[in-house]
């Protein structure tokens, strides 16, 4: 029997189709064309109602904030914030999107290494929940352009070593996030005889695509180390399945082990914030292709019409993907790398996979791109970024349109 695991949890198989949400695939790429980011709407809703319960069953004064930047569009907040999340915003720019599609300044935590006096001045206009102070820089900033208190939270570096990519790696020693922890003391005392700064507690985040439970534990050691506080936020980070083989915590466990550290080490009468972003949304996206080429030489090809102008993960990261070729489920396999049409030799989605005998025409399926990929989708040889589709009881609603070539010019002045 075929694995649907990784695929949103409405996957099922219709014959020589698959359908989400109910929804047909093939239906989904004659309409709205290929490539198309797929949404499974259900599922997204009840991973974050899971988030939620999960952590306010353990620790009753939790707030889960979805990580804009794994999916920073008005569609998916608008879902979320409907649920009842917060969000974790970096930048201007995302907190603008944030707010268009409906979300409680109240909730919004505004990241960024590097805020500009914009992003400052954004934030304190808004008023959202919490700027996160990055460094001496943003105390600065806040105290130019606030009139009034700004409630804000201090991100710690714990220089802790994780087992992700090292690009996903937020906490380490040479990290450019946060503060190390000698020099923490100094920044709480230059922030608490600020007239308006309102330091209310610490922030931690090591990094992204992350299966060992150990290293949050390890992250909210580091921050007992510190003085208490009323708050703490501990970022976000948890991975998730990409391929078959891959194991990871769910998110129940994740809850239970990160609020258990948080009462043994800290204490339990604290608000908590967490932060996901890819354990959310990435497993309830799909993106479908159309097979353009089939090339066999030392290694056989497989193009579609996408590629790194929508999916970055493995040109970047080495992530690699478990593509279905729709219909074709009991036919020969052959092993491929699945690639894409852009003029480039790391222009690959992931590599040697097994397809099963795919010939030029047919809809590629490949799980697990909700996160990030849209994020990263780009214009790559002019190349129109992909349009985003909801799935949910049958029926599919358009939620980002594909780009035209109108909008590709407009920018354009001379």
């Amino acid at each position: 029997m075929l694995d649907l695991s990784l695929f949103p949890p409405t996957t099922v198989i219709d014959g020589a189709d698959l359908r989400v949400g109910g929804c047909s695939l093939i239906a989904i790429s004659e309409e709205f064309g290929t490539p198309v980011f797929v949404i499974d709407e259900a599922a997204l809703r009840s991973r974050a109602c899971e988030y939620m319960q999960e952590f306010t069953n353990q620790h009753s004064r939790s707030r889960i904030c979805f990580a804009v930047k794994s999916f920073p569009s008005a569609s998916i907040i608008r879902v979320l914030a409907e649920e009842g999340m917060g969000f974790d915003v970096v930048g201007a720019g995302e907190l603008r999107i944030a707010l268009a599609a409906g979300a409680d300044p109240a909730t919004i935590v505004m990241h960024g290494n590097a805020k500009t006096d914009d992003d400052i001045r954004a934030a304190i206009e808004a008023h959202i929940g919490y700027i996160v102070v990055d460094g001496f820089d943003d105390i600065r900033r806040i105290e130019t352009f606030a009139t009034a208190r700004v409630p804000v939270l201090l991100r710690v570096s714990p220089a802790i070593e994780v087992s992700t990519h090292d690009a996903l790696a937020t906490g380490s020693v040479a990290t450019k996030f946060g503060l190390p922890i000698d020099q923490v003391p100094d920044a709480i005392s230059r922030m608490r005889s600020s007239a308006t700064i309102d330091l209310q507690g610490l922030h931690v985040h090591i990094g992204s695509q992350i299966l060992n439970l150990d290293q949050f534990e390890a992250g909210v050691a580091a921050l007992a180390r510190l003085e208490r506080f009323a708050v703490y936020d501990l970022g976000g980070g948890l991975g998730v399945r990409y391929v078959y083989d891959d194991k990871s915590p769910n998110i129940a466990e994740y809850a239970k082990r990160l609020t258990g550290a948080l009462h043994r080490e800290i204490g339990e009468s604290t608000d908590l914030l967490v932060e996901p972003g890819r354990s959310l949304i990435a497993p309830v996206g799909l993106t479908l292709y159309r097979i353009v080429t089939v090339k066999r030489t030392t290694r056989t090809y497989v193009a579609v019409d996408g590629g790194m102008g929508d999916n970055l993960e493995h040109s970047l990261y080495g992530q690699d993907f478990s593509p279905l070729v729709v219909g074709r489920w009991e036919e020969e396999q052959v092993v491929a790398d699945l690639v894409g049409r852009h003029c480039e030799a790391g222009d690959v989605i992931t590599p040697h996979v097994s397809l099963a005998n795919p010939q030029v025409g047919d809809l590629v399926a490949v799980p697990v791109t909700g996160a990030y990929c849209f994020t990263m989708s780009n214009n790559y040889n002019a190349a129109l970024r992909p349009p985003v589709v909801f799935c949910q009881d049958g029926i599919a609603r358009l939620g980002v349109r594909r780009e035209t070539f109108n909008d590709l010019m407009a920018r354009e002045v001379s």
